[in-house]
């Protein structure tokens, strides 16, 4: 099992579509239960969420990416930008 970092960028004034998605993308990520290490919203300086950034155990990227556009954010065409890195936990 691989570890990844997960940066989604929100298209400029997408909040609403945001927030009317959220539960949907929350119930969706705890399918995931224990592979999901972390998750949590970008904030911008008005505390506001302009992104999503998720650590997220899979057995490949190729996988991982299949997850990500089955999400209802994905599906709503919230996400300007969508970064997968590779991750090793050190601490």
């Amino acid at each position: 099992m691989n570890t990844f970092i997960v940066i989604c960028k929100d298209k400029e004034n997408s909040l609403g579509k945001r927030l009317a998605n959220r539960n949907f993308h929350l119930k969706y990520l705890q399918t995931l239960k224990e592979n999901l290490v972390m998750a949590g919203p970008i904030l911008d300086d008005s505390e506001n969420p302009k992104g999503s950034m998720l650590v997220i155990k899979f057995e490949n990227k190729t996988k991982l990416e299949e997850f990500l556009k089955k999400d209802p954010y994905a599906k709503v065409n919230l996400f300007e930008t969508v970064e997968i890195e590779l991750f090793k936990r050190v601490f």
